[in-house]
C-alpha cells in the first residue's frame, strides 16, 4: 500500500484552470473521497494521480517518492471508470486476466489471482459468462476485479456507481467499502454524490471550481462547514440559508429577516459583534429545528405552505418573503397546509456566514488559534 501527497498541484487546459494549487494528503490504507459538482476538478485530480494527465505545476508523491515523471503503467495504480470499459467479446475470466497477460505474468499465477479476486468480490460463479449476460452491479464487480488483480498499491474509483439504479447503488456502496477494508488498499473515490462520499470515505475533500474547500471526516464537514459552499453542498435535505441582519439591543443580539426575528445566545451575540459586520447568511439544517404550537421567545412564527411525507418524518415547508425554509418534523406530528407553528432552532446548531462566505464560528476558532 502507499500514502499519497499532492503538493501545490495545478492543471491548466489553455486558459482554463481545472485544478488550482491543491494540497492534499492521503494516509496509507485510507479511503478518501473527492466530492464536488461537475467541473470542479475532481476527475482531473484523479487522472493526474494515475499519470494519465501531467500536472502543469506541483508535485505528486507516493510514499514520499516523487512520481511526476513515472509512467502510468509503473505507478502500481488500479483505475475503475464509470463506464466499466469491459471487452464485450471476452469472458469475465479473460476480462479480469487481460492486464496480467499484457504484463506477461505466468499462466498459473494469472489463474490464482483471477480466482482470488473473483472470490473476494463474490463473482466466482460468473467467470465463464460474457459481459452482456451480466447485470450492472455484476459488471461493476468485474471492473473492480480487473483493477485489483494487478495487486495495485492505490485504487482510484471514478464515479463507479453512477450507472447503477438506486437500490443497487446502496448494495454496491457497502460492498466496495467492505472490500477496501478487507484488502486495506489506499483508495480515492471521485463522486458528485454526497451520500456516497459521506457513507464510504473516512475523509472527504470538497472541491469547487478547481479549489479545495474543506477536507476532513464526514461529521466535521456536516457539523462544522468552513464556508457557505460546503454548507450548501453537504446535507440532504439541504441546509436552510437565509440572508439576515444582525441587530443588538441592551446586549442581546437578534437576527432579523423578512417575516422573522430570532434572539441569539450570548456566545453568538459576542461572535457576531466581533466581526464588525451587520449582514450575514444564517444556516439551519432542517433536522436542527423543532416545531411548537405554543408561542416561545426562542423561535419565530411561520405558516405551513407544503408538506412532504418521507416515511420516517415529514419535511415541512415554510416561506419568509421569497426565502424557503424547511423543517424535518417527526411523522407523528399532525401537520396541515395553513397551520401556524413556532419554529425553534437549536442555538448550538446555528451556522452563520460573513459576506465573504466564511463561517463565523470557524473564523473565530482560527483567530483564537
Amino acid at each position: 500500500m502507499a500514502s499519497i501527497k499532492l503538493e501545490h498541484l495545478t492543471k491548466r487546459f489553455g486558459k482554463v484552470v481545472a485544478v488550482n494549487d491543491l494540497n492534499l494528503e492521503v494516509r496509507d490504507g485510507e479511503f478518501i473521497a473527492l466530492l464536488g459538482p461537475s467541473g470542479c476538478g475532481k476527475t482531473t485530480t484523479l487522472l493526474m494521480i494515475s499519470g494519465i494527465y501531467k500536472p502543469t505545476e506541483g508535485n505528486i508523491y507516493f510514499d514520499d517518492v516523487l512520481v511526476n515523471e513515472v509512467a502510468p503503467k509503473d505507478r502500481y495504480v488500479g483505475l475503475v471508470f464509470q463506464s466499466y470499459a469491459l471487452y464485450p467479446h471476452m469472458s469475465v475470466y479473460n476480462n479480469i486476466a487481460f492486464p496480467l497477460r499484457l504484463a506477461k505474468v505466468p499462466k498459473k499465477e494469472i489463474d490464482r489471482r483471477v480466482r482470488e479476486v473473483a472470490k473476494l468480490t463474490k463473482i466466482e460463479d460468473l467467470l465463464d459468462r460474457m459481459p452482456g449476460q451480466l447485470s450492472g452491479g455484476q459488471q461493476q464487480r468485474v471492473a473492480l476485479c480487473r483493477a485489483l488483480v494487478k495487486e495495485p498499491e492505490i485504487l482510484l474509483l471514478d464515479e463507479p456507481l453512477s450507472n447503477l439504479d438506486a437500490r443497487l447503488r446502496i448494495e454496491t456502496r457497502a460492498e466496495i467499502k467492505r472490500l477496501q477494508r478487507e484488502v486495506g488498499i489506499t483508495t480515492i473515490l471521485v463522486t458528485h454524490d454526497q451520500v456516497e462520499a459521506m457513507t464510504m470515505a473516512e475523509r472527504v475533500a470538497v472541491m469547487h471550481a478547481g479549489v479545495l474547500q474543506q477536507y476532513g471526516p464526514p461529521d466535521e464537514l456536516y457539523d462544522r462547514p468552513r464556508n457557505l459552499f460546503v454548507a450548501s453542498f453537504i446535507g440532504d435535505p439541504p441546509m436552510n440559508l437565509v440572508p439576515v441582519k444582525f441587530e443588538k439591543t441592551d446586549g442581546t443580539g437578534r437576527l432579523v429577516a423578512q417575516g422573522f426575528s430570532l434572539r441569539l445566545s450570548e456566545e453568538l451575540t459576542r461572535l457576531l459583534s466581533e466581526t464588525g459586520e451587520e449582514e450575514f447568511t444564517l444556516g439551519i439544517r432542517p433536522e436542527d429545528v423543532a416545531l411548537s404550537q405554543e408561542e416561545t421567545a426562542e423561535g419565530f412564527p411561520g405558516e405551513v405552505f407544503l408538506t412532504e411525507p418521507l416515511g420516517g418524518g415529514t419535511l415541512v415547508h415554510f416561506k419568509f418573503g421569497e426565502t424557503p425554509f424547511r423543517v424535518l418534523a417527526p411523522k407523528d406530528l399532525k401537520i396541515e397546509i395553513g397551520d401556524r407553528f413556532w419554529i425553534v432552532p437549536k442555538q448550538e446548531k446555528l451556522h452563520l456566514f460573513t459576506a465573504d462566505g466564511l463561517s463565523v464560528r470557524e473564523k473565530g476558532h482560527a483567530e483564537q488559534g
